[in-house]
């Protein structure tokens, strides 16, 4: 590696790395690094800045970063991403790069803004709505959405819907889906264009108009049609719990999140299962011949699906194509222990294959994925081959909070809120763990974090993942912005500057920086110049590019034994491997059709309980480690 940083006095030294501008450039550039240059990749979660709660947000004082329920949609040729409550929506020309337009609905100080929002291109106008229960609601359009200025399409538009979707067939007709329910079925209707009322007789609505509870709002009345529910008894993934073990569940298996895709003459309605809260939390997919159904459930179900791994959750999201043809498919993925809906959004790539099944995948989903140039075949993914080379090594810090009773509001405890201790040490950095983090101290320039990958690697990316520890903010504001340094060193006293942030003025709280070039250290060292509210505190600081040694060999022993009992669940086994990190785990139905994926760090074995009955299935497992991926075992058939 080149040397930049001699030995020299501490104080010396102190200067040059914490605070002096002799070495660093105002535009940031380094030889590794280039702020202005594309990426080629991008990494999960999303990197966009996700906003902060309003105050007392689900009567939980902590501040914390959250969205979910994403859609993204082209328009004119670049591609905007709506969420839940981000006082606007981001754009982006590339899909790695996301820009924010400040555009809230919010009218009092703590209501929400836009919930799991629905957006949709009508006529070559882009059109938006929330979710609501309540009657006389507005639909927006605009033709300027980068002006973040929009107008009424209708200033009351009497559907009450939830968690809606937007769809317009070629025929030009216009349907809303809509449905959140742990009982009742998705539904969806063709509306007027003009009036945005559903077709048909006004006066077969009367009771829908009149309805003030969930139950009565999302029952089906006039040409309103139910196009989807759950069948948990027969589909292990929609059952409620944080591994479907939730049975009977405490408040219905929950449904949401529609979604429609027209391919090949098929509508495709997606929906959400069974809860934004668990790692299950999953899109599935229905298929028939016309845009109201009657539907039929896919044989591959899910069809994205993430329940291990850094990344966890998949569910709530859309299918879109980007501009080359290729489709993608968003979801949620969770944190959820400030809040249970403290969460993120993630997007993998999708598609249909030769059969039209329509398919998501999520294998190495949270490693650096290749941003589409083309069109281009997306049933193995889109994977960079760049190994995770974080995984579990040491690092150092310059302090570390103490440990602390904290009130979590995850659900996985039975739907109870519980106190646990939660530690704040380095060894949170690189646990792949979303829901733990390291914090410092303070938010002071100067605050550090150092990692030993044990030997010289080959680095090409890396991704910040910013907690929200002890922050202070509320909502939207545009001042946040995180800036620091990055250093690398074969021997940890000669430092070369390779990614220079310190001016940065760009919210990134899961900041993913692609190199230029690869570069090759073992000692890789971060500084904090800049805080965006809070402590110093990071999830997990991940590493990827290639450790330059060998792959690890095929797993041993590997077994899938289905239930007897209960044919959705099946104990998965293997021998664990001194040269494995990680295994996963693919299935599918058919041999050729092992879409869905598992994945798991440090174990050998798995607990799966989201199968369905009277399905075959095919299983196959891959080691992988900071080298790359060993060789896939024999596929397995089980009945």
């Amino acid at each position: 590696m080149k040397k930049i940083y001699k030995k020299l006095t501490p104080i010396l030294l102190f200067s040059i790395l914490f605070g002096s501008s002799l070495l660093a450039q105002n535009s940031g550039k380094t030889e590794w690094f280039d702020p202005n240059r594309p990426a080629t990749t991008y990494c999960n979660p999303i990197n966009i800045g996700y906003n902060y709660t309003t105050f007392n947000h689900n009567r939980i004082p902590e501040s914390r970063r959250s969205s979910a329920d994403p859609v993204i949609i082209t328009y004119k040729g670049e591609y905007y991403l709506f969420a839940t409550n981000q006082a606007g929506f981001f754009w982006s020309k590339d899909m790695s790069d996301w820009n924010f337009v400040y555009g809230s609905f919010q009218r009092q100080p703590g209501d929400d803004d836009q919930c799991a929002p629905a957006a949709w291109v009508v006529n070559d106008t882009l059109f938006y709505v929330g979710s609501t229960w309540k009657r006389d609601h507005p639909i927006w359009k605009t033709a300027d959405p980068k002006s973040g200025r929009w107008t009424r399409h209708v200033d009351k538009a009497m559907l009450p819907t939830w968690d809606p979707a937007i769809f317009q067939d070629d025929d030009k007709k216009v349907y809303m889906y809509y449905g959140s329910s742990g009982k009742l079925p998705l539904v969806g209707v063709e509306v007027d264009y003009n009036t945005w009322l559903p077709k048909g007789n006004q006066a077969d609505y009367a009771e829908l108009y009149k309805a003030t509870e969930v139950e009565d709002i999302q029952k089906v009345y006039g040409q309103v049609k139910e196009v989807a529910i759950l069948d948990p008894s027969a589909h292990g993934w929609e059952r409620f719990g944080p591994n479907n073990d939730m049975e009977p569940a405490p408040w219905g298996n929950f449904i949401e999140g529609a979604w429609m895709t027209k391919h090949n003459g098929k509508y495709y309605m997606q929906y959400g299962a069974p809860a934004t809260e668990f790692k299950g939390y999953a899109n599935g997919v229905h298929v028939g011949d016309n845009p109201l159904g009657p539907f039929t459930y896919q044989k591959h179900n899910p069809m994205s699906y993430k329940p291990g791994g850094f990344v966890i959750g998949a569910g709530h999201g859309n299918t879109f194509a980007d501009n080359y043809g290729n489709y993608w498919n968003t979801g949620t993925c969770k944190i959820s222990i400030k809040d249970r809906f403290e969460r993120r959004i993630d997007m993998f790539p999708a598609g249909f294959d030769k059969d039209d099944v329509m398919y998501s995948i999520t294998a190495y989903g949270d490693f650096p994925i290749v941003l589409p140039t083309s069109e281009r075949d997306q049933t193995k993914g889109a994977s960079s081959g760049w190994m995770l080379l974080s995984y579990k090594k040491p690092v150092t810090v310059s302090s570390s909070e103490e440990c602390m009773e904290v009130e979590t509001h995850r659900m996985d405890n039975g739907g109870k809120k519980v106190y646990e201790k939660f530690c704040y040490g380095p060894e949170n950095l690189t646990d792949e763990n979303i829901q733990t983090y390291w914090s410092a101290k303070t938010s002071n320039p100067g605050e550090w974090l150092q990692m030993d990958l044990g030997r010289q690697m080959e680095i090409n990316a890396l991704q910040i993942n910013y907690a929200d520890h002890k922050a202070t903010q509320y909502n939207k504001a545009m001042d946040i912005y995180y800036q620091y340094k990055i250093y690398m060193s074969d021997d940890a006293q000669n430092w070369t500057l390779v990614v220079d942030k310190s001016k940065n003025d760009k919210d990134a709280p899961h900041d993913y920086v692609e190199l230029t070039k690869s570069i090759k250290a073992r000692y890789i060292k971060m500084e904090n110049i800049h805080n965006a509210s809070g402590l110093f505190a990071i999830s997990d600081f991940r590493v990827f590019g290639n450790g330059l040694t060998a792959k690890p060999k095929a797993v041993a022993s590997f077994k899938v034994d289905r239930n007897k009992t209960d044919s959705r669940n099946a104990m998965i086994s293997w021998k664990k491997q001194a040269d494995a990190i990680g295994y996963n785990i693919y299935y599918g139905i058919t041999p050729d059709k092992l879409y869905n994926s598992i994945m798991v760090y440090g174990d050998n074995s798995y607990d799966f309980r989201g199968l369905d009955k009277g399905t075959k299935y095919y299983f196959t497992i891959e080691p992988f480690n900071e080298n790359g991926i060993g060789t896939k075992n024999k596929i397995i058939e089980v009945k």
